[in-house]
């Protein structure tokens, strides 16, 4: 078979500045808001006629930040400590033959009215500039399977972190983003297998957080 070409169609953009902090899967962090932004080639608004009719979507993108050197046919899910291998398959693992992920997202607002028409959503895990390559609709009744079983995928999506944030430190974070960090952060940023009081760093939009878990409590210690 010949090659397949694939070009992006979109582009994300949100406050997941690097990979550390973005969450562990769609979904879990609903108040952060992030913007589809599309080529110019799409922006003819019946690519889009009828889509806000659904609630939600899937985003198909490219992982542009791997390295395809590390592919290999095991990977060491977070989920199971690090230590554990499993196939490349049977994992959610970016270091896959051709690094392509799957989000569902919520659609909160769509705006045409610009050269590229952009799609407003919440719940993405992709970093800020995640090339998209395809979008179609989630249907409820055949996407969802209440009876399908996680396997070591344990669920997290309430979170389980407690915030703790002096007023001093709070007002440095801008209001509109506010939610959206605090959500990011109370599912627990740090490596699954990495269970320390250590002191962390992670970006979120132009802002540089520093924090440190005890327990069930996470406190932001420093914002620049």
């Amino acid at each position: 078979m010949g090659r397949i070409t694939i070009e992006p169609i979109a582009y994300i953009e949100n406050n997941y500045k690097e990979k550390f902090g973005i969450p562990r899967q769609s979904g879990l962090s609903e108040s952060v808001i992030s913007k589809v932004v599309f080529e110019s080639d799409y922006k003819d608004p019946n690519y889009f006629k009828g889509i806000e009719e659904f609630s939600h979507i899937w985003l198909i993108w490219y992982f542009s930040d791997v390295n395809k050197k590390h592919i290999k046919p095991t990977v060491r899910p977070p989920k199971l400590g690090g230590n554990k291998k499993v196939g490349v398959f049977a994992s959610r693992s970016p270091f896959r033959p051709n690094r392509i992920g799957i989000s569902c997202v919520k659609l909160i607002k769509t705006d045409f009215s610009y050269k590229r028409n952009i799609l407003y959503v919440t719940g993405a895990d992709l970093m800020d500039g995640t090339p998209i390559i395809d979008i179609k609709p989630y249907l409820p009744y055949t996407d969802s399977r209440p009876d399908a079983t996680n396997g070591f995928a344990l669920d997290d999506i309430n979170g389980k972190l407690e915030i703790k944030c002096s007023d001093e430190l709070l007002i440095k974070i801008p209001f509109d983003i506010v939610d959206g960090l605090f959500e990011t952060l109370k599912h627990d940023p740090r490596p699954s297998y990495q269970n320390d009081d250590r002191i962390y760093g992670m970006s979120y939009g132009e802002l540089q957080v520093k924090f440190q878990v005890k327990e069930n409590e996470l406190t932001i210690i420093e914002i620049e």
